[in-house]
């Protein structure tokens, strides 16, 4: 299987901000940039000043995840700051998705809808031609840490399914508790993106090289016994 693996940054040690990215660029697909408004989700995390920094130091595509009320204020910040893909929540845009998504397209930048574990598959019907990437949370929004939710791997199947018969073209992606406990699982519904935090890679070592190299390793167990 060849996997993509994206790391959520705001699960890394920002006071080796230099060092670990440097040791990820030439390893993951994408690096995942989650930006929280404190009022969608009761946190607040990363922002385009962080992109920006980003920008300067790697060329891995920066996939931006923005879990805020109103992500047509943040969409041009993080165009501006060097996002290469922007994903929002559906719920947050119902009177403005076609708009957002063409001014992303527009900016010559990907983009995608993020799905909440209650969120049907269903929900993109009417714009899934325009999607580049679609992600299943595989916990609610909001922190790192939760406990995994399975059912949302049938959701996986059915974007998958939707995709081969309308001849759409988005990746899919799983965000929420990727790790030696549940890859296998994960990998079974043919999902593509991995996005990994703090159990599937940053806590597995202190040097991000040996973290990655582990990361793999249970990766490639979880495959092989399941």
């Amino acid at each position: 299987m060849n996997a993509k693996f994206s790391p959520s940054l705001m699960c890394m040690d920002l006071t080796r901000f230099r060092e670990q990215i440097e040791a990820m660029n030439d390893k993951a697909a994408f690096y995942h940039v989650d930006i929280m408004d404190g009022s969608y989700v009761k946190n607040i995390t990363l922002s385009p000043f962080f992109i920006e920094n980003l920008r300067k130091i790697t060329d891995v595509p920066i996939d931006v995840h923005l879990m805020v009320n109103h992500p047509e204020d943040i969409i041009p910040m993080c165009l501006e700051a060097g996002a290469d893909i922007i994903s929002f929540h559906p719920e947050t845009a119902n009177n403005k998705i076609f708009r957002l998504l063409m001014q992303i397209k527009e900016a010559g930048k990907r983009c995608g809808v993020v799905l909440n574990p209650a969120t049907p598959a269903a929900a993109i019907m009417e714009y899934a031609h325009l999607l580049d990437k679609v992600t299943v949370m595989s916990v609610d929004p909001g922190f790192a840490g939760q406990q995994f939710i399975p059912q949302t791997l049938d959701k996986i199947r059915q974007l998958i399914r939707l995709r081969e018969q309308h001849g759409w073209r988005y990746l899919t992606e799983i965000d929420g508790s990727c790790n030696a406990a549940t890859f296998g699982q994960i990998a079974a519904s043919g999902v593509e993106v991995f996005i990994v935090g703090t159990s599937g890679l940053f806590s597995l070592a202190d040097d991000m090289n040996d973290a990655w190299a582990r990361m793999e390793a249970n990766f490639s167990q979880q495959i092989a016994a399941a």
